[in-house]
């Protein structure tokens, strides 16, 4: 008699993932969708290891992971969002087709506010390799109007994700700089910094468009965050450089509490000043004012200013950080 136990759907998709029979992954996902809660929280964080090793795997069975995003379980959408997040980070192509099920979440207002910021982060990874499929009108607008009212976690992720839109097409920004103005006095300095971003990012592309922002951009000059400056300080000089018209820049801008900090400020306001006199002799320091030199500085910057200060404060909300506490803040609570 044989008495093997039939592997559960759970143990199914385990195997399928540690032998890579990705074409079994699909089926075993399916059968997991009424399995218990337990067990569909455990299926999504091995999809979430996997997103880790091998996102380019998810090509094969995407439509099957999807689903999970409108499952009944809060945890289980949580996960499943962080694993779109890590694959659209890793292998845009490969999670392109989660777009139109990220851009429910996102506008489903009655939804956990850390599965829409999840999903604003995903679809901002996508949007920097393929900002058709994400750019949409509706999706720009939720991801727009959502900075006006929500949490200051899903703030940040909208304004990642628009600032990823701006450097994957800078176009389709171009008419929108005043209303992403109206938000660079956030009280939020990621939100500040990747708006200013986004906004540079479109001025590479159309300088004349950032006429609108001149007033909130010159206000970033003396804003706390040297990184908020700088891009500020760059946005401004391709405006300055378009219209002849000079800025001030004054030296106040220049200081910072870093060498990273005091040198990505500091050869962004010299080219606002260069750029204002008319001085445009000398190429800009490491692609200062184009947009693959607003790429690749990007995610040092935000690197920077999300590490523990060295005084022990939250970057996020400035609250004294215990010794030895878990790598999470415990006002805000978003890790650091």
């Amino acid at each position: 008699m044989d008495d093997t136990r039939r592997a559960s759907p759970l143990e199914r998709l385990v195997e399928a993932v540690e032998t890579r029979a990705d074409e079994e992954v699909s089926d075993s996902l399916g059968a997991v969708r009424t399995a218990s809660a337990e067990d569909r929280k455990q299926a999504l964080r091995e999809l979430r290891g996997l997103a880790d090793d091998r996102p380019t795997a998810f090509e094969s069975f995407l439509p099957a992971v999807t689903p999970f995003l409108t499952d009944d379980d809060r945890a289980v959408r949580l996960l499943t969002a962080k694993a779109l997040v890590a694959v659209a980070a890793a292998a845009p192509d490969a999670a392109t087709p989660a777009v139109p099920a990220l851009a429910e979440r996102l506008a489903d207002e009655e939804e956990f506010y850390y599965v829409r910021a999840r999903s604003a982060e995903a679809l901002g990874y996508v949007a920097l390799e393929h900002p058709d499929a994400v750019a949409s009108p509706d999706v720009l607008a939720d991801l727009r109007v959502g900075l006006s009212f929500d949490e200051p976690e899903v703030k940040r992720k909208l304004a990642k994700a628009l600032e990823c839109v701006a450097l994957g097409d800078p176009g389709r920004l171009r008419h929108r700089v005043s209303a992403l103005v109206e938000h660079l006095d956030d009280r939020d300095e990621l939100v500040r910094y990747h708006l200013c971003t986004a906004i540079a990012a479109v001025g590479c592309d159309a300088p004349d468009s950032l006429g609108a922002g001149r007033s909130a951009l010159s206000a970033r000059l003396a804003d706390e965050n040297a990184f908020v400056r700088g891009r500020a300080a760059e946005a401004l000089g391709l405006l300055a450089r378009e219209r002849g018209e000079p800025v001030m820049a004054p030296d106040s801008a220049f200081g910072a509490e870093s060498d990273e900090a005091t040198a990505f400020v500091a050869e962004r306001v010299r080219f606002l000043r260069a750029s204002g006199d008319g001085d445009d002799s000398d190429s800009p320091a490491d692609g200062v004012g184009t947009l693959a030199g607003v790429r690749d500085t990007t995610a040092d910057a935000v690197a920077e200013i999300t590490s523990p200060d060295a005084d022990g404060e939250c970057p996020h909300c400035g609250v004294e950080l215990p010794e030895g506490a878990p790598p999470m803040c415990p006002s805000c609570g978003v890790p650091y």
